[in-house]
């Protein structure tokens, strides 16, 4: 595509504006909204995503039962059911080990609680971050052990974990790998790994979160002891209430919203709406989650508290929370992640200053760098994955934020689209570059000696280039539709959330405004801006701009306070205070209008 949409061709943060939608894409819109009768706004949500006539009714109600294939597509699913029904039948007592971040701890909850409704005896251990590290650890397998665990099933980790799984063996117990990382051979002992991301898997299902495979492991595991009738003399658990931890793993991990995790994070934000989960309840409510679940309260609401006790507090909370009965003990672990979460973001925004600044002098020296690292001592390590995704946000390219201790540095990731981190981290591991590392194609986690920085900033740069320089020289906001602050109307948002749920791999539509003045503007705590735009009726639209202070693009709306602006972002249903949703734009971007 060529033509600019607006002709905004550099934006206010720093980007040209272009339509979602080339003529093929516009014509498949029009034939789906005359075929179905939908708006024509939300056959060009459909058409943009890939969806034609035949397929749209399917896409607008995504069904585990047409998207869900068998379990046993999964390798080593055969193997990993067939020695969790022994551990069932036997009363062993089992151990579940999940990572510290959302997505483990719904995945320890969700495999907990079916176990213990198999008359278990499930104890749960959630690695301290700064102590333990990420996954099992000799410590960890030895505490294990003697508790009197036979069975260890590790869920978002263990793929690489092969001295402590090693270890493990040695002292008796079996190990099942549920994990969804990236994961190389030789694989560590286990008796199975059921990860869609090893290298001899076929499922296809590389893009589920960890709570996701959790579940496939869940229902193949159901469908045996049906078939050797051991639901017969006890109640059997309801796997689809456990669909919203599944929805909360899958939105939190930023995996794709489509095919299986669409249908996923669909049911199970319905299962949400029933509130029948205490701990999830008593978050939404701390969090002040007004109106329906949503995946924006999933993801910058929920998600952020559970994280917190990870980053900086007990990282066993979240898990507690997500298993706990009790709506006494529901709340207390709420409001104490509550707490955790204020804190953390006090500690986030002065590493964040000090992580800028360090860019920025970084950038000046090479402006085309793809990558960014930085690091310094006293930044918190449980902080640094947060920085990374505030550098990333700001300056649209992968970065690394660094916290150094003893010679020491433990640092974390985040990337673009198109430039596979975890495989870069991979590569340093093996090239001895990094002391240790994994992750996915968007987020990674790394220890190094300090001395071997220079090298990894070298190293990353050199596997990074080319695919950083294609993703950003195709770099444009792509913009769905325009409208007016009149025309965004609670019934067009209501109708627009059917293409729902959105995230990441089915981004939120980005609507247009022309021709609108900025009327007020104010900030909003410590990182956003509350702006009120006018349309040329005098029509009035709220908008806020999260994450936008002291950027470009703030002091960009600074300036034009009063002028006419073109306006690009996100529509919301804003139900803050009332169960009546008020129409409001989340700003992206934003650029000056011919005043003519």
């Amino acid at each position: 595509m060529t033509d600019f949409l607006l002709d905004v061709r550099r934006s206010m943060a720093d980007q040209s504006w272009r339509p979602r939608l080339d003529q093929a894409g516009l014509n498949r819109a029009l034939a789906i909204a005359q075929s179905h009768g939908l708006s024509d706004l939300l056959a060009r949500v459909l058409a943009s995503r890939s969806v034609d006539v035949g397929s749209a009714q399917a896409y607008l109600d995504p069904t585990l039962r047409t998207l869900m294939p068998d379990p046993e597509v999964l390798t080593d699913m055969a193997a990993a059911t067939a020695r969790l029904e022994a551990a069932i039948r036997t009363r062993e007592k089992v151990a579940v080990l999940g990572d510290y971040d959302v997505d483990g701890a719904a995945s320890a909850a969700l495999m907990a609680s079916y176990l213990r409704a198999a008359g278990l005896d499930c104890l749960i251990h959630i690695p301290d971050r700064l102590r333990e590290g990420y996954g099992p650890s000799l410590e960890a397998v030895t505490s294990i052990a003697s508790s009197g665990a036979r069975l260890l099933v590790t869920v978002d980790c263990g793929s690489g974990s092969h001295a402590a799984l090693s270890e493990a063996r040695r002292l008796g117990l079996d190990t099942l790998i549920i994990d969804h990382h990236g994961i190389a051979l030789p694989f560590p002992p286990a008796v199975a790994i059921v990860n869609p991301n090893r290298p001899d898997d076929l499922s296809g299902l590389g893009s589920l979160s960890a709570a996701g495979v959790v579940f496939m492991v869940l229902v193949g595991l159901s469908r045996r002891l049906k078939r050797s009738s051991f639901w017969d003399k006890a109640e059997e658990p309801d796997l689809l209430a456990g669909l919203d931890l599944v929805a909360l793993g899958t939105v939190a991990d930023v995996v794709p919203l489509t095919g299986l995790n669409r249908a996923f994070v669909t049911k199970g934000l319905a299962v949400m709406r029933r509130r029948e989960r205490p701990g999830l309840a008593a978050l939404f409510d701390v969090a002040g989650a007004n109106g329906p679940p949503t995946v924006f309260q999933l993801g910058y609401l929920v998600g952020p508290r559970i994280n917190a006790g990870g980053r900086i507090g007990d990282a066993g909370l979240g898990a507690r929370l997500l298993l706990s009965r009790d709506p006494t003990e529901a709340s207390a672990i709420a409001a104490e992640l509550d707490r955790l979460n204020h804190d953390r973001r006090r500690i986030e925004l002065s590493a964040v200053e000090e992580a800028e600044a360090e860019a920025l002098l970084a950038l000046e020296g090479e402006a085309d760098r793809a990558i960014l690292v930085v690091a310094r001592p006293g930044w918190h390590p449980g902080i640094v994955g947060l920085v990374a995704a505030r550098l990333r946000e700001r300056f649209r390219r992968p970065a690394f934020a660094i916290a150094v201790e003893g010679g020491v540095g433990t640092g974390s990731g985040r990337s673009v689209v198109g430039a596979d981190l975890g495989r870069m981290v991979r590569m340093a591991v093996e090239a001895g570059v990094l002391r240790k590392g994994g992750g996915h194609a968007m987020a990674a986690g790394i220890t190094l000696d300090l001395g071997r920085l220079a090298a990894f900033r070298t190293f990353a740069e050199a596997m990074l280039e080319a695919d950083v320089a294609a993703a950003r020289g195709g770099e444009a906001l792509l913009v769905d539709a325009t409208l007016t602050a009149a025309a965004a109307a609670p019934e067009l948002l209501e109708a627009l959330e059917k293409a729902g749920p959105f995230g990441a791999g089915s981004p939120e539509p980005v609507i247009a405004l022309p021709h609108h003045r900025i009327v007020e503007m104010a900030p909003v705590g410590e990182d956003h801006v509350r702006l009120a735009l006018a349309g040329r009726d005098g029509a009035r639209l709220k908008a806020m701009a999260f994450r936008a202070a002291r950027t470009p693009l703030a002091d960009g709306l600074a300036a034009a306070q009063g002028r006419l602006v073109h306006c690009a972002g996100t529509l919301t249903l804003n139900r803050w205070g009332s169960g009546a949703g008020r129409p409001e734009l989340r700003l992206l971007d934003a650029a000056i209008a011919d005043e003519g």
